[in-house]
């Protein structure tokens, strides 16, 4: 029983923290622009798991066979990824760039059947086409406008697509590599990516704006909580429950954002809003239910959330 507590427990703490990391965002773009957050967030990241991994002992040489990998890794994911989420999330609110979010896992297993030859059930097809029928409703206004801008939603499918090639780019790595070194390696090559981003087109707004304490907290808590805690929280469940039964939790993300959006925000929510996210969860779960096939499940580990 102790050890199905500590387990859910992680899970769960894991993605109350990636629910929040959309409210983080919105609150950090207050003060600065989309480039610096990812890359202040890469740099606090980096420097809490180096120091975690240096503690520990935990740095592993990478094998030149896998150095390509890691390299494919770190542009797809922090790189793209971050670019299509955090200038997508300037455009719509926190809940809608999550519900988007929250499709990853449907596209992985999209990816996982075209590479690894996964074949889903009558049933997954069915939660896929749900899902996006529930996201057209969620993010349909009262008078049948959309209520989202073309070009965030753009981007969010371009940090969908990223996060896809992500999760099959890593499930070559992770049984070579711990949870904790592959992140970290990733955000260093991220970080390293989008330096003379951050130098060429926001370094001179991020000097000029003025800054306190409190505008970095945001930054540090996506840094600490989203990009750190949450990652080891959920591999530390993977190892024990499987993916399959893991990835299930991930759907949960928009009703999280959803409510603290609501709680931190004062974003509101109507009632269509709230059948659209629910037929959103419902077909991300019919996606899953019975399983997949037997292939590698590595192929569609940690999806459905921010790195």
């Amino acid at each position: 029983m102790k050890h199905y507590l500590r387990t859910y427990s992680a899970i769960a703490l894991a993605m109350i923290f990636w629910s929040l990391s959309f409210i983080w965002f919105k609150i950090a773009n207050e003060t600065f622009r989309p480039i610096t957050i990812v890359f202040l967030r890469l740099i606090f990241s980096v420097t809490l798991l180096t120091s975690y991994l240096l503690i520990k002992r935990k740095f592993v040489s990478i094998r030149r066979e896998d150095r390509k990998l890691f390299l494919l890794l770190a542009l797809l994911e922090p790189f793209l990824y971050f670019l299509g989420e955090s200038f997508g999330l300037t455009y719509v609110s926190a809940t809608v760039g999550s519900v988007i979010i929250s499709t990853i896992p449907v596209f992985a297993a999209i990816g996982a059947w075209l590479l690894f030859g996964e074949k889903l059930k009558v049933v997954n097809y069915a939660g896929i086409i749900l899902s996006f029928i529930g996201v057209i409703i969620f993010v349909t206004g009262r008078e049948g406008g959309l209520s989202f801008n073309v070009k965030g939603l753009a981007l969010l499918f371009l940090a969908v697509i990223s996060a896809v090639g992500y999760n099959l780019t890593l499930s070559r790595l992770v049984g070579n590599y711990s949870p904790v070194f592959i992140v970290n390696v990733q955000n260093s090559a991220g970080a390293i990516l989008f330096l003379p981003i951050f130098l060429i087109f926001e370094s001179g707004h991020f000097i000029s704006v003025p800054k306190t304490f409190s505008s970095f907290i945001p930054v540090i808590e996506l840094a600490i909580f989203a990009s750190s805690a949450a990652f080891i929280l959920f591999a530390f469940s993977l190892r024990r429950i499987g993916i399959s039964r893991a990835n299930v939790f991930t759907n949960f993300i928009p009703v999280g954002t959803a409510l603290f959006s609501f709680i931190i925000l004062g974003e509101k929510l109507n009632v269509q809003n709230i059948i659209g996210m629910g037929i959103v969860i419902a077909g991300l779960m019919m996606a899953q239910i019975n399983g997949r096939a037997k292939v590698p499940e590595d192929a569609i580990a940690l999806t459905g959330k921010t790195a």
